[in-house]
């Protein structure tokens, strides 16, 4: 155990002091908001995210017993974005996304997955399963006009081939959407697990059905966006939803994820303006952390 107290710890991702891109895992924050259709301010969640993460540092995973902290991470601080730029910052992310070996990113909005999915996409060479969670299906042609909003990173990320849309799943969907995008979607084949739907059947057959869908060999992106928590656990987001998942829902369908080929996570959407005691960046953070857990459990 370390002797620095918690509000001491090194201001990175559980305090690692390790900044070496060739890690096994790789943490890096992307503070992109200019794709946003409500609130803006979520390029501040990667600090946020970082802030909160103290308290979970040097410590045992109480559920698989890993020490998630001595695992491989390195922090290697923040992708540069181009300023006021959506297309160029995309292109950005995606260029500094490449080569990394597996990479857990901080948001920022969802729109920065798209390019994380593509970086993937050219170094893997197949499109990948996605689970996907969320208050928003994210998948309008276009938000108010800018096609490559935060809202529509999976129409993108579909029609471009980076997802198999039949190896996708979407959980805590719960938001008004026009019944065209609802059709295009389900229409594509995605499978769509309602907030309510996982409130009825549960926690433990919600992680049953995703393994379902994903299948346990080929590659799997997980991209959670913090809105999918009802605003009572994350209020600080851009785009809050009521009905949303509990923090121990979310928290326990991870847990139950354990075979899947995970090569890659974000967790976006952290917004601190309108956090309420580091709540929202505190779920964010731990959410990661469950995710790492997951993938440095010991072998059954």
């Amino acid at each position: 155990m370390s002797n620095t107290p918690t509000f001491a710890t090194y201001p990175s991702y559980l305090g690692t002091a390790n900044r070496d891109r060739r890690a096994e895992y790789v943490i890096a924050g992307i503070p992109l908001d200019i794709g946003v259709t409500n609130r803006a301010g979520a390029r501040s969640g990667p600090g946020a995210i970082r802030q909160a993460s103290r308290m979970l540092a040097d410590n045992h995973h109480p559920y698989f017993w890993t020490s998630v902290d001595a695992m491989p991470i390195a922090d290697i601080g923040d992708f540069e974005i181009a300023l006021g730029n959506l297309p160029n910052s995309l292109d950005l992310i995606e260029q500094q996304a490449m080569g990394l070996s597996h990479l857990l990113a901080l948001g920022g909005e969802h729109g920065i997955t798209l390019p994380l999915l593509r970086a993937l996409h050219k170094r893997l060479g197949a499109p990948l399963g996605l689970v996907h969670f969320d208050a928003h299906v994210d998948t309008w042609v276009e938000n108010f006009g800018q096609i490559y909003s935060h809202g529509s990173v999976f129409y993108h990320a579909i029609n471009e081939g980076l997802v198999d849309p039949r190896r996708m799943i979407q959980i805590g969907i719960r938001s008004p959407v026009t019944r065209d995008v609802w059709d295009w979607t389900i229409g594509q084949g995605v499978t769509i697990l309602s907030a309510q739907d996982v409130h009825e059947i549960g926690v433990a057959e919600t992680a049953s059905r995703i393994h379902q869908i994903i299948g346990g060999t080929k590659p799997t992106y997980l991209s959670f966006d913090v809105d999918s928590l009802d605003p009572a656990f994350a209020p600080g987001t851009g785009t809050p939803e009521i009905g949303g998942l509990a923090s121990w829902q979310a928290q326990g369908i991870i847990r139950r994820l354990g075979g899947i080929n995970f090569v890659g996570m974000d967790v976006v959407e952290v917004l601190p303006a309108h956090d309420v005691s580091e709540i929202t960046a505190l779920a964010a953070a731990t959410m990661l952390w469950e995710y790492l857990a997951l993938l440095g459990r010991p072998a059954p």
